[in-house]
């Protein structure tokens, strides 16, 4: 008899050792995968090296920024975000999902911490003194990726996303505000007749913060995303008082750039580089920011870039916790979950999906609930079985070229929601920024209606036993 049962796994054990409380600390437990660049770099080349990195990289020597170091690719890879979470590999996404099905934890508030050791206020305030690359050929402006917060006025809980943000002067800045609970919140402050709204960037936190700080659901009634922080890292968050708004910041972070909002004009901007890649959209009419304050570290603050393009931490990290809430959805099903991802080789536009089955129309009811979620990333869909390994997109696509019937194994759904980042939709007349897409669901599974054997791949006798260094 089928167990039909749902297959929620015991949540891992605690390895007993709590993750570190900020970036230094992780990148010195970490150091063995850390790859510190020593050589003086230039500001302009940063992005292009930071981007061929697979691992985490930290600038050591900045020569336009001798004060300041960066670092980048915390969390490219499975591997990565593992250790962002302290656990093995194989329990990685269990334990994220485990963790958001947990209540708020909450902070704790302390008098003073190390991002407080340096502050610059008022008109001393010029974050064009941070190391802020410029991250692609077309674009003319230092971008800013940062963590950054504001704070719901109506409940207090405190909403995260990485609104990506132009420094178009010594303390003035462009945010791109995507997520809908930002525009909420914008809302809120609005009928309360205030004209501006308290934001901070925050940069160099560990990078469980950064995971946490990207969910994407219904939460705003219960709690924001920087409460949350301290479940999914299991240890307490201290936060301190901004020195020029109202609002409580991360005390151990490196850097703290504080400002306000306006809720009033919108200022056409141009290019930036969208998870796709592309220079999309072509333009978008921005609030203004007026940087109030900068706070951080005494000793060589690390200045925490995203760079934005080809494959790094921008595709992967907005869809980490995406890929736990539909671990859960997909477990409730009753399948047996190996994987969910957003590869940084699907521009931010695919999930695959990969799990055992016991039956016949569960893949298909699978497929249609990530096309169906509620973001706009899930445009082509991949269902796979256990064998096929994640990490290679070669691998992937053998398993669509080989276990995909596109007559009985593909459904294609017209005119939904799609991303403003993909040049394939169509824009809305009415406001281009929108645009619709048709939505694909590919079975790439061992189907059940063949012989097994058949999908059995052929290997070298004695394949992954030698190994051609050795011989050199």
């Amino acid at each position: 008899m089928l167990d039909l049962t749902p297959s929620h796994a015991a949540p891992p054990r605690l390895s007993g050792k709590p993750l570190d409380r900020d970036l230094r600390g992780y990148l010195d437990t970490n150091a063995d995968i850390v790859l510190r660049i020593a050589k003086p770099v230039s500001i302009e080349h940063v992005g292009a090296l930071a981007a061929q990195s697979e691992r985490p990289i930290l600038f050591e020597n900045i020569v336009e920024k001798p004060g300041f170091r960066l670092c980048d690719i915390l969390v490219k890879h499975r591997s990565l975000q593992a250790r962002a979470l302290g656990v093995p590999q194989s329990d990685y996404l269990k334990t994220l999902a485990y963790r958001l099905r947990k209540p708020a934890r909450g902070f704790v508030h302390v008098k003073d911490g190390p991002v407080k050791e340096v502050k610059r206020l008022g008109k001393d305030a010029d974050w064009t003194e941070l190391p802020i690359p410029i991250h692609s050929e077309q674009e003319t402006r230092p971008y800013v990726t940062a963590m950054n917060i504001v704070k719901d006025p109506e409940t207090g809980f405190y909403n995260t996303s990485h609104a990506g943000t132009a420094a178009a002067g010594p303390r003035r800045g462009l945010p791109s505000f995507v997520t809908p609970h930002t525009h909420v919140i914008m809302r809120k402050y609005r009928e309360l007749g205030l004209k501006k709204m308290p934001m901070a960037f925050v940069f160099g936190l560990h990078p469980a913060y950064e995971i946490m700080a990207n969910y994407s659901g219904l939460h705003m009634d219960m709690w924001g995303e920087l409460e949350m922080v301290g479940t999914i890292m299991d240890r307490d968050v201290e936060m301190v008082a901004a020195e020029t708004i109202d609002l409580d910041v991360p005390a151990h972070a490196e850097i703290v750039a504080e400002g306000e909002v306006s809720l009033e004009a919108l200022e056409q901007v141009g290019v930036s580089v969208s998870p796709s890649s592309y220079y999309l959209p072509k333009g978008a009419r921005l609030p203004e920011i007026e940087i109030t304050g900068i706070t951080m570290r005494a000793d060589r603050p690390i200045y925490r870039n995203h760079q934005t393009c080809p494959e790094t931490d921008h595709q992967p990290l907005p869809r980490l916790c995406h890929e736990a809430m539909l671990y859960n959805r997909l477990t409730e099903m009753g399948l047996n979950v190996k994987d969910v991802r957003f590869p940084t080789w699907g521009a931010a536009l695919s999930c695959i999906l990969q799990f055992e089955y016991p039956r016949e129309g569960f893949v298909n009811d699978a497929l249609m609930i990530a096309m169906g979620s509620p973001w706009l990333n899930t445009k082509m869909v991949i269902a796979v079985s256990p064998d096929t390994d994640l990490d290679k997109p070669s691998d992937v696509y053998h398993a669509m070229a080989t276990r995909c019937d596109p007559a009985r194994d593909v459904i294609v759904v017209p005119h939904t929601r799609g991303s403003p980042y993909d040049p394939s939709a169509q824009p809305l007349a009415a406001d281009p920024f929108w645009r619709t897409v048709g939505k694909i669901g590919i079975d790439a599974t061992i189907k059940a209606r063949h012989d097994a054997q058949d999908f059995e791949r052929s290997w070298p006798k004695h394949w992954g036993k030698v190994h051609l260094e050795d011989y050199l």
